[in-house]
């Protein structure tokens, strides 16, 4: 059986959802990666009893590693060096080298504000060397060390602490990977493939019942972890597996193409993002222009995550009120007169105008009511308008209307538009 791992996230403010964990999810990614399977994700607050109590539940189901985030800083809330200690056996001691080193980092960071309390700088810099005698230490990306506690008894698992900002958490867990103390905690890792396939515009029950009657006489799935999740308006189909059973995921990614093929659309874990770049890219390469009235800029922002954009995103227009409509994306006055803001043919001219006011090949326009109070019987909330044209005079538009606030309405409107311009891509002249 492979290695196993916990994941113990610390800190109130994570467990009180003021701040959303980013370093569980990154962890297990990462675990996965060198062949360690994940047991479970806790998170607790800053409270030591709290902290020890899922150490040792973690340690009863029988990991091999357990990963903590937070609680490595200064303040007399952080306690996870000292919780740790204790529960691996080993006496808390300061590192006097430690202590200098975070020393030479504080001295940097003080000089940037004035009348500082030294007294309590020094405090603090003496409780973060302050360390289970035995750990491995991972020089801090910050001023918080981290750890790799091995039990003094030599029985149970192996404890890495890291810091929980994740811009130090990420590089110190790459360190702590090339540890001899971490590589002996996780000797029994094996690989663990993980794919997935990418759907939109299919409800979760269709996919229930492919999953039925493959059980029934179609490929094996015995071998196969399959989860489902309904995200962003798609449906994610996440499978892990021994490489012993890549022949059974292949069967079983072939069944699903053949039962699904008008809508399965990525199958190399491509996002939809990612094949309009591709898509635009293309020779004959293309350039995109959008204007969004009820996403406010959410389509632009997903197109400009993308590694080299500028070669194909001319620019997006974010136009709520009439008169920017009017005046930035040059949406006729009589449109909006005669049918409304949100409509139809205010959509396409949103698209027609980005395309032409920023001189792009291909134009989205985005009108919707995605907020509480601006429905109507005929209009009501979620109700939106999307058009995309090119400039060979292709056009495709969609009318959705979706439950949910604000917040939901917009995000999984952006992945409606960004399917729209993938199909008006593919689309033959």
């Amino acid at each position: 059986m492979s290695a196993r791992a916990g994941i113990l996230v610390t800190g109130t403010e994570v467990l009180t959802g003021r701040v959303t964990d980013r370093n569980g999810p990154w962890l297990a990614e990462r675990l996965r990666e060198i062949g360690v399977d994940i047991e479970a994700i806790v998170v607790v607050g800053d409270r030591p009893q709290d902290m020890a109590a899922a150490l040792g539940w973690l340690a009863a189901e029988g990991v091999d590693l357990i990963v903590t985030s937070g609680g490595l800083g200064p303040t007399a809330d952080d306690l996870t060096a000292e919780v740790v200690g204790g529960f691996q056996g080993r006496e808390m001691v300061l590192d006097e080298a430690l202590r200098g080193r975070i020393a030479a980092i504080l001295e940097r960071l003080a000089r940037r504000w004035k009348d500082l309390d030294l007294n309590a700088l020094e405090d603090g810099n003496r409780k973060q060397a302050t360390i289970p005698a035995g750990a491995t230490i991972l020089e801090p990306i910050g001023t918080a060390p981290g750890l790799v506690v091995p039990p003094a008894s030599g029985e149970g698992p192996t404890i890495v602490v890291l810091p929980g900002p994740p811009s130090e958490l990420q590089p110190m867990w790459h360190a702590s990977v090339a540890t001899e103390a971490l590589r002996a905690a996780t000797r029994s890792a094996s690989p663990i493939e993980q794919r997935m396939l990418r759907l939109f515009g299919i409800p979760e029950s269709e996919l229930a019942e492919s999953l039925r009657r493959a059980e029934e006489g179609g490929p094996s799935l015995e071998r196969l972890e399959i989860t489902t999740c309904m995200r962003r308006a798609e449906l994610e189909v996440v499978t892990r597996f021994d490489p012993a059973a890549t022949e059974d995921y292949q069967a079983f990614a072939t069944f699903l193409g053949e039962r699904h093929a008008d809508t399965l659309f990525s199958d190399d874990e491509s996002s939809v993002d990612e094949q309009v770049a591709a898509l635009l890219l293309r020779a004959p390469r293309q350039t995109l222009a959008v204007a969004e009235s009820c996403t406010g800029g959410l389509v632009a922002g997903r197109i400009t995550d993308l590694a080299g954009s500028s070669a194909y995103f001319r620019g997006g227009l974010v136009v709520y009120s009439n008169d920017a409509k009017v005046t930035q994306a040059g949406v006729p006055v009589e449109l909006l007169e005669e049918f409304g803001a949100v409509s139809r043919e205010v959509a396409m001219a949103l698209a027609d105008g980005a395309a032409a006011r920023l001189g792009a090949d291909v134009g989205l326009g985005i009108t919707g009511i995605a907020g509480p109070g601006g429905g109507t019987e005929e209009k009501p909330t979620g109700t939106v308008w999307l058009s995309a044209c090119r400039s060979d005079g292709v056009r495709l538009e969609q009318t959705i209307t979706m439950p949910g606030d604000r917040a939901n309405v917009r995000d999984r409107t952006t992945t409606f538009a960004l399917h729209l311009l993938r199909r008006l891509l593919l689309a033959p002249s």
